[in-house]
């Protein structure tokens, strides 16, 4: 019987990933643990390998496609022994023989048109245009949106989600020429209402949100060039957006005077030792410092170093600090972990390969999810001061801007200083404000006194 490779979930969250790259081909033999692919996730390239031994038969999703569901059939392997034409020739058609699970995706059930969950909105006593927002509202919950096999595909390859396709077919099924309308840009709902939003839903200063196609009327034809979003991208856009939506945030600011560590740092680094090649063994900047100074004040605060859930309050036994990297593509936070026992050179060097890590999209799901806060510098720019949305499930980030020539009074007369401004954001549900600046003052006393740091 033929064997039907799935699209792996490669972390808990993933949904979809991207085919990036083919390593076998068709009639290539593979055995168990042979690496057959590389799959892109929002964050990362992965390797994939097979699980059983045969012959691939059919390759179903070419490399370079995007958007692969998980659990989505890919290639078709054949047992040895089996006919390789005939396992080619029914791809994708017969029951998986590693996976059964695969089976439950929306295909199956969505050729069943009379569907028990649509049947009551057909007969409910309501006006012609109530039940058109049903479908929509079916996604919302998790449930399947309702179509034919041949308008999933030309959804597919035209990039649209089928979400957003209003169905005119039994019970708001989307049928091939639902899709074909939506190329052209008519017949697609709302961007906030195919994501599960109400009807009415607004923006963050209370509009409307605004459709695809309103925005894209306000525009001239020709005036601008349309890029489709990575997955990366939208992973962002829906992470903040929910963060942003769901999540009371408050800020605190205050100033803090790096004299002390300024000189503590050039100090450091000037002790610092030679590698084999001559070249230092560590080389620390204020950011280094500054992830330190954050993972022994949630230690001080350990009320603070926690994650809400519904059920229950998450108190964090380590302060595993993320910090935001930019990349050309996005921005993705890897995260040190028991940074609070770290050196500060080990936290440098783990920082820059990290870094070097993340923009080659090779960090493991583990290296960048989870954590207890984070930390966003925009220093380097020369931002004196921001404030950075929180990173879900954590519950505070540290915007941290640059450190720049002040002029203070101390002990009435006035001097230079140099003076970093740092701003808190917390989640209200799991820190209150008393307890916010606690920590942001406990932080504050750190960076200013570095050798508190070693003791």
């Amino acid at each position: 019987m033929p064997i039907n490779i799935l699209m792996p979930a490669l972390s808990p969250t993933m949904e979809k990933g991207n085919l990036a790259k083919w390593l076998k081909k068709e009639g290539d033999k593979v055995k168990s643990g042979d690496v057959i692919a590389e799959i892109e996730t929002d964050k990362a390239t992965m390797e994939v390998e097979a699980v059983d031994e045969g012959t691939i038969a059919k390759i179903l999703v070419a490399e370079g496609t995007q958007d692969v569901a998980v659990n989505a059939v890919i290639a078709v392997l054949a047992a040895d022994g089996e006919d390789v034409k005939a396992a080619g020739s029914g791809a994708g058609t017969d029951k998986p023989k590693s996976a059964p699970a695969a089976e439950a995706p929306a295909p199956k059930p969505a050729a069943a048109a009379p569907a028990p969950a649509a049947a009551p909105a057909a007969k409910a006593p309501a006006p012609a245009a109530a039940p058109a927002p049903q479908p929509a509202a079916a996604q919302s919950n998790g449930a399947r949106v309702f179509s034919s096999p041949l308008a999933r595909r030309l959804a597919k390859d035209a990039g649209i989600e089928l979400g957003r396709i209003n169905g005119s077919g039994p019970h708001g099924r989307v049928v091939a020429a639902d899709v074909e309308k939506a190329k052209s840009g008519q017949g697609l709902k709302p961007a906030a209402v195919a994501a599960g939003a109400p009807a009415g839903a607004t923006g963050a200063i209370g509009a409307p949100a605004m459709s695809d196609q309103q925005i894209l009327g306000l525009y001239e034809q020709g005036a601008y060039e349309s890029v489709p979003h990575d997955s990366m991208r939208r992973t962002i856009a829906q992470r903040l957006t929910a963060a942003t939506n769901s999540m009371p945030t408050f800020y605190l600011t205050v100033d803090c005077d790096l004299g002390k560590l300024s000189s503590a740092r050039e100090e450091i680094n000037a002790a610092a030792g030679k590698d084999k090649d001559g070249k230092p063994l560590y080389k620390l900047s204020v950011n280094d410092f500054v992830i330190k100074a954050m993972a022994i004040a949630l230690q001080k605060i350990p009320e603070a170093n926690v994650s809400w859930t519904e059920a229950a309050m998450l108190r964090h036994k380590h302060s595993d600090i993320g910090v935001a990297v930019a990349l050309p593509f996005g921005l993705i936070t890897p995260i040190i972990r028991q940074a609070e026992i770290k050196s500060i050179s080990a936290i440098s060097n783990e920082m820059k390969e990290l870094a070097a890590r993340a923009k080659a999209k090779k960090l493991k799901p583990n290296e960048y999810q989870g954590g207890a806060s984070s930390v966003s510098n925009l220093g380097m720019f020369g931002i004196k001061d921001f404030t950075a949305v929180i990173n879900p499930p954590q519950s505070s980030i540290l915007a941290v801007g640059t450190g720049e020539e002040r002029a203070m009074v101390r002990n009435g007369q006035i001097v230079a200083a140099t003076i970093m401004s740092v701003t808190l954001s917390c989640d209200h549900r799991a820190i209150d404000g008393a307890l916010g600046a606690e920590l942001i003052t406990a932080f504050k006393k750190l960076i200013e006194n570095p050798v508190m740091m070693v003791v």
